[in-house]
Order: C-alpha cells, then sequence, then structure tokens
C-alpha cells in the first residue's frame, strides 16, 4: 500500500492554508474580541461586576490566542475542564511524535492545517469555559442570527416552494425525481453561505436561489445525484421493517441549514425516507457552525414567521422533532482534530450510529477536509481511496469548493479550470455531489 500524501499546511506561503492561518482567522478572532466588548453592558446587567470580570478575562484569554498564533507559537495544551481535554492533548502529543527528529514542537505555520484550525475553535471555546459565569456566551451566535434574517426573503421563497410541492396531488416518480434533484442543487449551493470562509463577514443569500439553478449547472464539477436516486428509490423497495433513515452531517447555520431542512422535509413527504437523523456540533465551531441552539432557534423562528407558508413549514418541522421523525444528535467528535477514517477508533458509538443509515450525507467544506484526512491528494485520486477506509453506509459529500483540496476529477479536468479561473479551489463557485456507494 503505497503512503499517502502529506497533509495540507500552512507552511506553503500563499497557499489558502497560509492565508487563513496568517489572515482569516486573526481577523475571526479579532471579531469575537470585539463581540465580547459590545456585550460588556449584557454581562453587567445579568452578572454585576463579575460578568465584567469574566469578559475581560475571555478578551484577555482570546488577545493571548491571536498573539500565539501570528507569532507562530508553539501549540499548547489545553487546560479548561471540557471532557474531550484528554483526546485533545493526547492528539497533541501525537503530532508531537510526528516531529521527534527535529525536537520541535507543533506550531501554527507547520502543523497540519486541520488540527491548528480546529484547534483555534477549541482554544476560543477554553477561553469562554474559563470566565464563567459568561462560560455559555456564544460569541458567533449574533453573525448566525444575522445571516438567517438577511437571507429571509430567500428562505420565504424556499418555504413557499415547498409548500406548493406539498399540496400538489400525488407526484409522479419522474416529477418526484426532479424535484428531489433540485433541492439537493439548492442544498448544495446554499453551502456558499459560510461565514467562517469571509472571515465572520455577511454571507446571506439575497437572491431566490431556485431560479438561478440551471446557469449554475456548470459549476457543479462532479454529479453523482443519480446515484443518491437509485439508492434511495432502491432502500424504499426493498425497505426494512425499521424504515428509511437518512443522515445529514450539518454544516452552516442560517440560510444553508434552511436548505438542509427543507431537503429533509421533502425526503419524509415524498416517502423517499421515514426518518432523518441530524448530525450538528457541542460548541461554537468554524464561526457557522450548527449547533443544537442554532437548529431549534432556526425552526422557532421559521415557525414564528408572519409568512404563512414560512410558518407552516416551521410547524411541520417542530412536529417532526416531537415525532421522532427528525433526530438531531450533538457527539463530541464533530469537534475534534481526527479525520474521519479515525471515528472508528475514537468514536465507536457514532460509527455505529451512522451504520444504521441507507445514506449519509456530508454538507461543506469542513467535513469534506475531515473525510480527505486534509491531505494533499492528486485530483484524479479516487474518492474511494481518498477516504481511507472510511464508510459507516454510502455517504455523499455535498459542498461548494472552498479550500485546495479535491479529488475524482477527470484527467485534465483540474488543468483545465486552473487555465480559466486560477482561484476555482476556494472561490466557493464550483460545487459537488461526490457519492460512495453501497460496498
Amino acid at each position: 500500500m503505497a503512503e499517502p500524501p502529506g497533509f495540507l499546511t500552512a507552511q506553503d506561503v500563499g497557499s489558502f492554508a497560509y492565508l487563513t492561518i496568517k489572515d482569516r482567522t486573526p481577523q475571526i478572532l479579532t471579531k469575537a474580541i470585539d463581540t465580547l466588548h459590545r456585550h460588556k453592558s449584557e454581562f453587567f446587567e445579568k452578572h454585576g461586576e463579575e460578568g465584567v470580570e469574566a469578559e475581560k478575562k475571555a478578551i484577555s484569554l482570546l488577545s493571548k490566542l491571536r498573539n500565539e498564533m501570528q507569532t507562530d507559537k508553539p501549540i499548547i495544551p489545553l487546560v479548561d475542564e471540557g471532557d474531550d481535554v484528554d483526546i485533545w492533548n493526547q492528539y497533541l502529543e501525537y503530532q508531537r511524535s510526528l516531529l521527534t527528529d527535529s525536537g520541535e514542537a507543533p506550531r501554527w505555520f507547520f502543523s497540519p492545517w486541520l488540527f491548528v484550525e480546529c484547534y483555534m475553535y477549541r482554544r476560543i471555546h477554553e477561553a469562554l469555559n474559563q470566565s464563567p459565569p459568561i462560560h455559555d456566551f456564544d460569541v458567533f451566535q449574533e453573525s448566525k442570527n444575522a445571516n438567517f434574517f438577511e437571507s429571509q426573503e430567500s428562505i420565504d421563497a424556499l418555504c413557499e416552494y415547498l409548500q406548493q410541492l406539498r399540496s400538489a396531488e400525488d407526484l409522479g416518480e419522474n416529477h418526484l425525481k426532479e424535484e428531489f434533484l433540485k433541492l439537493l442543487q439548492i442544498s448544495l449551493w446554499g453551502n456558499k453561505c459560510d461565514l467562517s470562509l469571509s472571515g465572520g463577514e455577511s454571507s446571506s443569500q439575497k437572491t431566490n436561489v431556485i431560479n438561478s439553478l440551471e446557469g449554475l449547472k456548470p459549476f457543479i464539477l462532479i454529479n453523482d445525484t443519480e446515484f443518491l436516486w437509485a439508492l434511495l428509490i432502491k432502500c424504499k423497495k426493498t425497505g426494512k421493517p425499521s424504515g428509511v433513515r437518512v443522515d445529514i452531517v450539518l454544516d452552516n447555520s442560517g440560510f444553508e441549514l434552511v436548505t438542509d431542512l427543507v431537503f429533509a422535509d421533502f425526503l419524509l413527504f415524498s416517502e423517499l425516507a421515514t426518518e432523518i437523523h441530524f448530525h450538528g456540533k457541542t460548541i461554537p465551531w468554524f464561526v457557522s457552525d450548527v449547533t443544537v441552539r442554532d437548529f431549534n432557534w432556526t425552526v422557532e423562528h421559521t415557525k414564528s414567521s408572519d409568512q404563512k407558508s414560512t410558518s407552516a413549514c416551521g410547524a411541520a418541522w417542530e412536529n417532526y422533532v416531537k415525532m421522532g421523525r427528525w433526530v438531531y444528535h450533538s457527539h463530541r467528535f464533530w469537534t475534534l482534530p481526527h479525520p474521519y477514517c479515525a471515528m472508528l477508533q475514537v468514536a465507536p458509538d457514532l460509527y455505529a450510529e451512522l451504520q444504521k443509515a441507507c445514506l449519509v450525507l456530508f454538507k461543506g467544506d469542513l467535513n469534506y477536509r475531515k473525510l480527505m484526512s486534509d491531505r494533499k491528494w492528486e485530483f484524479t485520486c479516487p474518492f474511494h481511496q481518498a477516504l481511507s477506509g472510511f464508510h459507516p453506509a454510502p455517504l455523499c459529500s455535498i459542498r461548494t469548493l472552498k479550500c485546495e483540496l479535491q479529488v475524482g476529477l477527470q484527467p485534465g479536468q483540474a488543468e483545465q479550470l486552473t487555465a480559466s479561473d486560477p482561484h476555482w479551489l476556494t472561490t466557493g463557485e464550483y460545487g459537488i455531489f461526490q457519492f460512495d456507494g453501497p460496498l
């Protein structure tokens, strides 16, 4: 078996990993510090002087973190009380062991990019964890909520479209397939709204994405959606007594989450699935990633909309949750630095949970990086090979491209793309549906 390629790191000057560690992540930390500062009076109202002291402490810890990153200091162990601290520190030791020849400690610009970027978000969580009574404050909550409100017209249009589909008389199989493919594409393009890519600045969806789908088709570089349709139809026809389960490993809150919920709703009422399991983060992560608070907040705010079809969707979603047809899972593995090929060893309970699905959909770029172990694979390397043995169930990555990593392309395809758009890998303009089917 050939050695896998090396990891993406920020030591490649000018690479997207380098620009992330040099510019984007310090910008995200600055914004988090600013957010805490702006909430000072609220902390005082709630907690008195203790709240103000906690705000100062959290800001001081985040400023220290920013300085460590910008001056490429060694990565230091976590010291808070989180139940994942030992796993993180063991992983840090493992990274250190890889450097035994040089006798160096892991550093921001030289360690694997996936590890240091995940570590930064875990350190943000640590800074708040160490600053009670404001320890449960989400420094990204405002921007996540703003993304939802700024995308309101697009959300309303999407909910109205879903309601019309719901009220249509029995959809024939061809029409059903057409709508399935359309809503999948909407869920793909919803992934453009990523706040970590924009350094936490607004990235809302202002246009009616339904009307843009035809024009966006040429930007889908790999389109395995026919396989997804065939698989779900087969699961439905040969159905287990327990029904057809689809799992969605979520990415961003805001508009993207709504596109995922709309698609999940369609799967249920079209009877392509009988239950949907959502997987989100246990702590605030990569600025806009979904936590259980974001999930519940989104359902609640959709339900309380003054637009009739939007509020009808929210009410249906709340009902799915109550009935247990929609199940939300949090697992700490999603906020660990490990690639997914390590899940079976590190989180066997989560792997077993995913094995219950007929299909697992992985949304977004971070999930893709973890599926691919964030390595420098050749563009033509088969997807199945780059998964490095990870296959709890048939799975599909649905992402817009936001890092210098892509496998499964045709020979010459990457070169053609580079000639027409040198930044095609990182702008979020291109998308993929990449499937790894039943073994």
